[in-house]
């Protein structure tokens, strides 16, 4: 079993689109571990607010196949595929660890680089997994958001999953 965590964000139609992800992901993975859900301002572009979260889950999926069938459920909820990288979207599902995994696999780099550098990744996965590792700098997720320093500004918001 492979321990996974995911990063969701939305800027169109946001609650519904997080929710429609989280039952897509109930289906496959249950049973998932959700972090708390932020809002913040759009990154590298000007945009309405996202919301983000972190989901664990653990899988005998393989990376390749895993990612596959997160691009169809962001394709299925209105995802463009080609879209400029720094526009709005219905969804985004980006696979930030997937074990202990680092390296370039199946077209991904694990650990995701964002975990470190942007506060609507790194805050909700410090609270989901605190005393979990960053596979490469062998922080703790704890550590890393208690030293992490950024102009950043998210703020909790509140999300209820099932409805």
């Amino acid at each position: 079993m492979a321990e996974v965590f995911l990063g969701l964000g939305s800027n169109i139609q946001r609650y519904q689109h997080m929710a429609k992800a989280l039952d897509a992901l109930a289906a496959q993975f249950a049973p998932l571990r959700l972090s708390p859900v932020y809002e913040s301002e759009s990154v590298g572009f000007r945009g309405s607010l996202f919301l983000n979260m972190v989901v664990g889950f653990d899988t005998d999926m393989a990376l390749a196949p895993l990612a596959e069938l997160l691009r169809n459920i962001e394709v299925r909820l209105g995802r463009v595929i080609g879209a400029p990288k720094f526009s709005p979207r219905s969804l985004d599902i980006d696979i930030l660890s997937y074990d202990n995994l680092c390296g370039h696999f199946a077209g991904i780099d694990l650990p995701r680089d964002e975990i470190a550098y942007n506060a609507f990744v790194l805050r909700p996965l410090s609270e989901l997994a605190p005393d979990h590792c960053h596979p490469l700098s062998g922080k703790s997720y704890r550590e890393l958001w208690a030293n992490y320093s950024s102009e950043q500004k998210l703020w909790p918001v509140e999300f209820r999953w099932p409805e």
